[in-house]
């Protein structure tokens, strides 16, 4: 249970909050908190924030949906910072991407390359940040963003369809066009999950609980 009166707050009465994925330990974005906030996201276990901007509670996801489901709260050994330890329902950032911190200062050609070797399924999360990023932004001629307007029953028609091409790909013994169609499978399954505000990080880990 965390020690409340030991959290230091500025001048401004807030506090910096961390949000992190408990699943991949990834860090999703950077928030403040006052007392409010921090008593309601423990009363709610949903993340609740103070915006500077608009002076006022928020509460993440309250128009999006993709709420954060509070799982641990910690505070660091100067007790004025806190860690929120969360399951994601949808990509926290509001630009549509998966985390606010997407974007890197030292990326190059390079440490790409070298991404992809040593993390070949890197392009799932890729995938998730695109279909994340239509989904919110509708781009005119977009293909994800039509299957998205066209709903849940249009989107599981494309799933339904690729798996069939996969089949027939490997009933014919036909390597390369097997590959080509669980590539097309896995793409349109990536959809299906983010219209149903489902993370890859949450497959994954229902594989590494099986695994167990």
């Amino acid at each position: 249970m965390i020690e409340l009166d030991n959290i230091k707050y500025n001048e401004k009465g807030l506090v910096p909050a961390v949000v992190q994925d408990t699943n991949t330990r990834e860090v999703l974005m950077v928030a403040y908190m006052n007392k409010e906030a921090l008593h309601k996201t423990i009363e709610t276990k949903r993340a609740w924030f103070y915006s500077r901007k608009r002076q006022k509670l928020w509460q993440k996801g309250e128009t999006s949906g993709n709420f954060l489901e509070v799982k641990n709260i910690y505070y660091d050994c100067d007790e004025d910072t806190l860690l929120l330890q969360v399951v994601p329902k949808g990509p926290a950032c509001h630009t549509g991407n998966y985390s606010c911190f997407y974007r890197s200062l030292l990326e190059n050609q390079r440490s790409a390359v070298e991404d992809e070797v040593k993390n070949p399924l890197g392009i799932l999360k890729e995938l998730v940040d695109i279909i994340d990023s239509r989904f919110a932004q509708k781009p005119e001629g977009s293909y994800i963003a039509k299957l998205y307007e066209g709903g849940k029953e249009r989107i599981l028609k494309k799933v339904g369809e690729e798996a069939c091409e996969v089949i027939i790909a490997s009933m014919s013994k036909n390597k390369a066009e097997t590959i080509y169609e669980t590539a097309d499978l896995l793409f349109h399954l990536l959809i299906a999950l983010r219209f149903d505000n489902i993370t890859i990080e949450e497959v994954m880990a229902e594989l590494k609980r099986r695994r167990k």
